[in-house]
């Protein structure tokens, strides 16, 4: 018997729960429309909301880079790995979330989980909303701070958690997603900072869904409720809206230069690559360049939910382009979700872990790439299959 034989065991009890994930291959660029698998599809599964990701600005952005500078960087930031072009991807980015400095890490994932980290000890407590990216809960747990959860969206229980772990020199951080990934709500950020700062207490927003989608330009979730200089720490990402790879820390100069120092996924991982760093910069030109592509964004996601609407399904409390078709039973969904795309339309099935048991669904994201057509064919798919299922 092999050593990790076990695994197999726990692996044949995922898939008899309709919990065992297969992903899926792309086969060739990403966009409204894309091959997986074989088949061409309709694509609602990419976090690609502006359509960026296979924009040709990006990609001669990226070839030109490569040419110029190289494959890789050779080092991580702190020893010989730190180039032009990432501190003025840092300048822009700051200027872009309007905060006084910013920082690129190699993911979002690690930016909030080396971030959280490194601004925290045992001695010190968070406050975290209960439905937070896994990466600022594996950040709670790093810094060994206390953490204290409060239900999804309940301002008054973060306050009344604020004031029971409040002690004498004590760091209290509250920290809270502005757009929630799988349900695709927003944060009630004015009541949150309004709870920070009676309590003195750290505010952080991980705006990995909101950077490129909300506020003017995209700016975030901060812009989108006028909360410039009362949020401590903004946390994006490079991957979605900006269409690229990695993640980034904005916020006053002091933080940032600690992150330098402190920051473990910035200290021990080699730096982002030139023609990822061009193709960000490049990307932040196009959203200025191109504001109707945000607008597009918007007017698809508005027609893609009334039409779902329309036909009954539960979007639950969906407020953005990530629209959630709930059906509840997990074998349930993953039939939906095989079914959708034997339809031409593909939308992964989410389950638990990632959600809660009982609490299934499909993931629908649209983009600004998507056409009228795209997304009128993708309701005729969801009619016929929701019908047949009898999921509504």
């Amino acid at each position: 018997m092999g050593a990790l034989d076990h695994l197999k065991q726990e692996l044949a009890e995922l898939e008899e729960q309709g919990l065992l994930l297969h992903p899926r291959t792309l086969e060739g660029a990403t966009g409204a429309r894309a091959r997986f698998d074989g088949r061409d599809v309709i694509n609602l599964a990419s976090n690609n909301y502006l359509g960026l990701a296979n924009h040709p600005r990006l990609n001669e952005a990226a070839s030109r880079a490569a040419l110029e500078c190289g494959a890789g960087s050779g080092a991580v930031r702190t020893i010989a790995g730190t180039m032009t072009m990432h501190r003025e991807l840092e300048r822009r980015f700051a200027e872009f979330k309007h905060a006084e400095a910013a920082l690129m890490f190699q993911s979002g994932f690690t930016s909030n989980a080396g971030t959280v980290a490194a601004i925290l000890s045992k001695d010190d407590v968070i406050v975290s909303d209960q439905l937070n990216h896994a990466s600022i809960i594996d950040g709670a747990r790093l810094s060994r701070a206390e953490i204290k959860v409060f239900p999804h969206k309940d301002v008054g229980a973060a306050d009344e958690l604020l004031s029971q772990t409040a002690r004498p020199g004590r760091r209290q951080l509250l920290i809270t997603d502005g757009v929630f990934s799988m349900d695709g709500d927003i944060a009630p950020l004015p009541g949150l900072v309004e709870v920070a700062e009676k309590h003195g207490a750290i505010m952080m927003v991980d705006d990995a869904h909101a950077s490129g989608v909300l506020g003017t330009g995209g700016a975030g979730t901060v812009d989108h409720f006028g909360l410039h200089g009362r949020v401590d720490i903004q946390v994006g990402t490079l991957s979605k809206a900006i269409g690229v790879l990695g993640g980034f820390i904005a916020g006053p100069g002091h933080l940032i230069e600690w992150l330098e120092n402190r920051g473990r996924p910035f200290l021990f991982s080699t730096s982002a690559p030139p023609s990822v760093v061009a193709a960000c910069l490049e990307a932040l030109d196009v959203i200025r360049d191109e504001p109707e592509r945000l607008e597009r964004l918007w007017s698809n996601t508005e027609l893609f939910k009334d039409g779902l609407h329309a036909l009954g399904f539960d979007t639950g409390a969906s407020e953005t382009p990530i629209t959630p078709v709930i059906s509840g039973d997990e074998e349930t969904t993953q039939t939906l979700a095989r079914r959708l795309f034997e339809e031409g339309v593909f939308c992964p099935a989410i389950v638990f872990p990632t959600v809660g048991r009982g609490s299934a669904r499909v993931r629908t994201i649209v983009a600004a790439d998507h056409s009228e057509s795209d997304l009128r064919e993708a309701l005729d798919a969801f009619e016929r299959v929701g019908r047949e299922l009898g999921v509504r």
